[in-house]
């Protein structure tokens, strides 16, 4: 069977955790099937775990050692053919999966296991023994298998209840709703040897050796995590599984009624990331550099850092309740960026570390078999480092710090990346940006400019002046307003006004009557044009 991660990956511990790999010299079933057990019950909800057989490690990194050890080519069978006695001695049966790989021009044999749907597990304390030896659970604790006791033991037994949704089997999954484009996307970005396979062997037989495709043969089902990564249209079993974006140009509090709805995205959650990314970096992200008069250095910053609105997007639609029938929300305000999820952070977060902001460490992970899909694409880190890495490159940005906002009940979560304070007012210029963008039916594009000359408009939207909208507002309003007081009531910076006020005045769209200090601005209409 071949492995749904490249080997390299596994011995160079990328990807995947180091406490979940673990490296052993030579075959010794009874350590190792100490380890299957404590993969296969997964205490802290990471995913399982990989034994790599035939590799040796440095006493003081754990790094593993190279030119390999391997294992004799002569002895592999004879171990598979044992594994399937020690699998047997597993309580309640659990088969891990075994991948034989060449590696320095040696074979070494990986034993994935994936954390199991009947857990807890317990093992033999001596699986080779003849006679019945004594039972145990065993759970992992750092990069160790240790016995499960006391309150670990009573925790362990209690997750017999609580499988992950994203890891249950969904009977109104087939096997046609998978996509071969989609799977083979991602074995290939894995490096994974299924890749070749999968046009030459049914697709029964990869989805069962991705762990995708359990339980009897005469109940066959898929998991949902399957339909989530490789369906093109998940929503058909999670309602709304989209990400929807709203803009408010003057803010949600100062005018709620006035507000444009941005594009509905979707796909499988792969997609969804990839695609709400593109469109925040191009409409939002954008890179200002300013010379101070007193310096000869120029300073730069971005509205967003890319990477704060990477980890936040990733982790909405990672820690999403899929149960819920309500979308990843993302809502543009002159301020920021709030983007929510239903489902809030697990309560063993305690709302002073939430309130902190900082890092979140949670003990259960709603979706965790999907977490390992998105770490494995380099979507996501895991270890919590999310908080901390969106709150590091805000700073190094020159930008405030991040917020976020749940209620008692942990029902949603939403995490609000503020905009550089020296970018003004951006939205303004999104409307031309974005030809997708509507007028929702509470507002209106014209909101507030409706008994505005008509023609003076017609002729700055023609010209692509849609971001001058709020001037000629303003300017329609209180015609003596001097450019500071401009750049207040809009949030535009001062240097920005100036620069389209001046647009404006070059395409004919307003004038200026009487001296700067005690005339006024007048929108032009079509006679005097």
């Amino acid at each position: 069977m071949a492995l749904a991660i490249n080997i390299n990956d596994l011995l160079n511990k990328q990807k995947i955790e180091s406490n979940r790999i673990e490296f052993k010299k030579g075959w010794n079933p009874s350590s190792i099937y100490h380890s299957v057990c404590a993969f296969a019950n997964d205490f802290d909800d990471l995913g399982g775990g990989y034994i790599v057989v035939g590799v040796d490690t440095d006493d003081v990194t754990g790094v593993a050692i190279r030119p390999v050890e391997g294992i004799p080519i002569e002895k592999i069978d004879g171990i598979l053919q044992d594994m399937v006695g020690y699998n047997n001695k597993i309580s309640p049966y659990y088969m891990p999966r075994t991948s034989v790989e060449e590696v320095d021009g040696k074979s070494v044999l990986v034993i994935w296991c994936p954390a199991g749907i009947n857990r807890p597990y317990s093992v033999p304390e001596n699986v080779t023994a003849k006679s019945n030896t004594k039972e145990y659970f065993y759970v992992r604790s750092g990069t160790s298998s240790i016995i499960a006791k006391g309150e670990v033991l009573d925790e362990l037994r209690e997750l017999a209840s609580r499988v992950p949704f994203d890891e249950r089997g969904n009977p109104d999954i087939k096997i046609e709703d998978i996509s071969t484009l989609l799977l083979r996307e991602y074995l290939v970005k894995v490096g994974s040897k299924l890749a070749n396979e999968l046009y030459t062997k049914p697709l029964e037989s990869i989805l069962e050796q991705m762990d995708l495709y359990v339980g009897p043969k005469e109940n066959r089902m898929l998991r949902n995590v399957a339909a989530m990564m490789f369906c093109e249209d998940p929503s058909k079993f999670f309602k709304r599984t989209q990400v929807e974006v709203v803009y408010f140009p003057e803010g949600r509090l100062n005018n709620p009624n006035n507000l444009y709805e941005g594009p509905v995205i979707k796909g499988s959650i792969t997609q969804i990331i990839d695609r709400t990314l593109e469109y925040l970096n191009r409409m939002l992200v954008m890179q200002t550099v300013i010379k101070p008069k007193d310096s000869s250095r120029s300073q730069k910053f971005f509205t967003y850092p890319y990477q704060a609105l990477e980890e936040s997007v990733t982790n909405s639609l990672y820690h999403r309740d899929y149960r819920e029938w309500e979308p990843v929300v993302i809502t543009v305000e002159p301020q920021g960026i709030t983007i929510q999820n239903v489902g809030g952070p697990d309560r063993s977060i305690s709302a002073a570390d939430i309130s902190r902001c900082e890092i979140l460490v949670s003990k259960r992970y709603r979706n965790r078999r999907l977490g390992e899909y998105l770490k494995e694409l380099d979507l996501t880190e895991g270890r919590s480092t999310g908080i901390p890495t969106i709150q590091n490159v805000l700073e190094n940005n020159g930008s405030p710090r991040a917020t976020i906002v749940t209620d008692e009940e942990r029902t949603f979560f939403r995490i609000t990346i503020p905009c550089h304070e020296a970018a003004g007012n951006i939205i303004a210029d999104i409307a031309h940006k974005d030809d997708s963008l509507r007028a929702s039916k509470r507002g209106t594009r014209k909101s507030g400019l409706q008994t505005a000359p008509e023609s003076g408009l017609k002729s700055g939207l023609k010209s692509g002046l849609k971001s001058g909208l709020k001037i000629l507002e303003q300017i329609q309003n209180k015609p003596q307003s001097t450019l500071i007081e401009i750049a207040k009531q809009t949030g535009y910076s001062r240097s920005w006004v100036a620069e389209t006020m001046k647009r404006l005045q070059e395409e004919g769209v307003i004038k200026r009557v009487g001296s700067d200090r005690s005339g006024y601005w007048v929108i032009v209409n079509k006679d005097e044009q």
